[in-house]
């Protein structure tokens, strides 16, 4: 399925829904399901005030990385950076943490809420190099939308 076809299902989900972290979940499940080279989707959100963020909803094999400190691996660093991270190759990051030996790239985009970074999706691919610029912007406009439920 093409991104300008999964629109309005994240507008449908995001619109209908009943509690945040079950629309998340669809969003991920959906994410997942749709677009082949997404293996992992998941969200991570701040902790409170604390320097770390901690794993929200998820669709994918489960991680021992349900808290991320600030500045570690690539989700940590989005939180500091609030830029997209995306990494064609995660073995030529220095600061990557592990989540899976099948793991070959990843991409992270921030989540802002009234112009503040509370969280971020995070997308791990089993292929190396499989995002694109159009990755960027789906992944953008899911994090806006996901935006008006928080």
């Amino acid at each position: 399925m093409t991104f300008d076809a999964l629109k309005p299902k994240i507008k449908t989900l995001v619109s209908n829904s009943s509690t945040v972290d079950e629309t998340l979940l669809w969003i991920c499940d959906l994410l997942r399901t749709e677009i082949p080279h997404y293996d992992w989707v998941g969200f991570y959100f701040r902790n409170g005030d604390k320097e770390e963020l901690r794993l929200g909803p998820y669709a994918g094999a489960p991680t021992d990385h349900t808290i991320i400190p600030f500045g570690k691996g690539i989700c940590g660093q989005v939180a500091i950076s609030n830029q997209n991270f995306v990494v064609p190759d995660v073995k030529a990051q220095d600061n990557y943490i592990a989540c899976s030996i099948s793991v070959k790239s990843e991409i992270v985009i921030p989540l802002f809420v009234n112009g503040k970074n509370i969280g971020q999706i995070d997308i791990d691919s089993n292929s190396i190099d499989p995002f694109t610029d159009a990755d960027e912007r789906f992944l953008e406009f899911v994090c806006q939308s996901v935006a008006t439920l928080m």
